[in-house]
């Protein structure tokens, strides 16, 4: 787009970093906008203005919630927890109906390479939410990337003196696969088929 106007240009630069979008795609979002300032600016940043006030992390599982509300991880009693790697994730899974119990959003993996030991995760808030719940088993649904796969044993192993179930999602999840793109039929067959970790 060629124009004198900052403020238009920052704004592709912004929608270009956005997951799925590049830069025309962004271009034609600002378009699409700059049209419909009544009906799409003005809400639309009244809706992320109150997004960045009042929408928060949860420090114990990591999923997102209202500042001034508790996370749905305090208000029901499950005796399993599913770990993923990200929200999206958490979604994918919760909108197949397959799992009912508790979700751990880490909020990323370990490097493979050895470069991140998995500090800025939350390593530490799973095992404090497994030693305060009746927990039978922990699901590791990391994706079926090394990182993912890494991060799998590592908490794993921190487990493994623990006496609970650790399982991880078997065949349907290809190799290199992320969780947030596997289809309904393939997430129904690796939780189904799940199989037990050995930290040996």
């Amino acid at each position: 787009m060629s124009n004198n106007t900052e403020e238009i240009n920052q704004l592709i630069k912004l929608f270009s970093k956005l997951p799925g979008l590049g830069g025309k795609s962004a271009k034609r979002i600002v378009l699409k906008l700059i049209n419909n300032k009544e009906g799409l600016v003005k809400p639309l940043a009244n809706n992320l203005l109150q997004i960045y006030k009042n929408v928060v992390r949860c420090n114990i599982c990591g999923n997102i919630k209202s500042l001034n509300s508790k996370c749905s991880c305090s208000s029901k009693k499950q005796n399993q927890i599913c770990v993923v790697e990200n929200i999206a994730d958490m979604w994918v899974i919760e909108s197949t109906g397959l799992f009912q119990g508790y979700y751990h959003i880490l909020g990323g993996t370990i490097a493979s390479n050895g470069k991140s030991d998995g500090q800025n995760l939350l390593i530490n808030s799973l095992v404090e939410r497994i030693k305060k719940n009746s927990i039978s088993e922990v699901i590791l649904a990391t994706s079926a990337t090394v990182e993912g796969q890494t991060t799998a044993f590592y908490i794993a192993n921190l487990l493994k003196d623990f006496n609970i179930k650790i399982t991880k999602l078997a065949q349907g999840i290809s190799v290199g696969m992320s969780i947030e793109f596997a289809d309904d039929g393939s997430l129904f067959s690796a939780f189904k088929n799940r199989n037990s970790i050995a930290t040996d």
